[in-house]
C-alpha cells in the first residue's frame, strides 16, 4: 500500500510504502474493546482505601448493657452502622491490572491503524525538528492542516525535546514514540499525524 507524505505545509513530498498487515486489515470490535479494557485496567492507581471497624481509633468499651434498656444490642461505637463507625466491605488498595497476550494487542493495534488511514484521519509527515521549543509553532503546523482544534496524536521515531515541548502545552495534542503507540490513544485522536520514519518504525516493529 502506497500513502503520500506531505511536509508541515501539507504539501506533497513524496510517497511511503505501508504494510498491508498492518494498515489495511480488518479487526473485530470485541478484540478492540478487550484490548481498551486491559488498558484502563493498568491505568487505575487502586489506591482507594477504607478502614475497617478494627482500624479505626477510639474506645472498644460497650455502649450500654447487653439487656434491660429496652435497646438493641450494641457492642463498641466503631460499628459499621454508626457515623464515624468502620467500613463495612469497602475497598482497599489493590493492582487492577491484569494478563493479556501479546498477540491480541498487536491484532488491535493493527486494526484501529487499519480503520484510521481507512476514514483518512492518517496522515504521514516529513520528519521536521524545531530550532527552539516554541507553542506557537506546534499550533502553526497543526493550523496548517486545519487540525488547531482536534485532538491530535503526532507519532514520532525517536524522541525530540524541542517538539515534545511545543506540542505538550496543547491541552488537546499529543505526542507519543513508535514503542508507546497504543489502541486507547489512536482510537481517542480526531487525527494522528505520522513522521516518514516513524511510519517505516511501524513498519519493521507491527509487520
Amino acid at each position: 500500500m502506497e500513502a503520500n507524505v506531505v511536509n508541515v505545509k501539507k504539501e506533497n513530498v513524496g510517497t511511503i510504502e505501508l504494510n498491508d498487515s498492518i494498515f489495511n486489515t480488518e479487526v473485530k470490535e470485541h478484540t478492540v474493546w478487550e484490548v481498551i479494557r486491559w488498558q484502563l485496567a493498568s491505568r487505575r492507581a487502586g489506591t482507594a482505601s477504607t478502614k475497617t471497624r478494627a482500624e479505626i481509633r477510639g474506645s472498644r468499651r460497650k455502649i450500654l448493657p447487653q439487656k434491660g434498656t429496652g435497646n438493641a444490642r450494641h457492642g463498641d461505637r466503631k460499628a459499621n452502622i454508626f457515623v464515624g463507625g468502620g467500613v463495612a466491605h469497602g475497598p482497599h488498595p489493590r493492582d487492577y491490572y491484569y494478563a493479556l497476550p501479546k498477540k491480541v494487542r498487536k491484532k488491535a493495534l493493527k486494526g484501529v491503524l487499519s480503520m484510521k488511514l481507512k476514514d483518512g484521519e492518517i496522515t504521514i509527515i516529513e520528519d521536521f525538528t524545531f530550532d527552539q521549543p516554541k507553542t506557537k509553532k506546534a499550533i502553526e503546523v497543526l493550523k496548517n492542516f486545519g487540525l488547531d482544534q482536534s485532538k491530535v496524536l503526532l507519532v514520532l521515531s525517536e524522541k525530540d525535546e524541542n517538539i515534545v515541548r511545543s506540542f505538550r502545552n496543547l491541552p488537546k495534542a499529543k505526542v507519543l514514540l513508535v514503542e508507546g503507540l497504543n489502541t486507547y490513544d489512536i482510537l481517542n485522536a480526531d487525527h494522528i499525524l505520522i513522521t516518514k520514519s516513524a511510519a517505516e518504525k511501524i513498519n519493521e516493529r507491527l509487520g
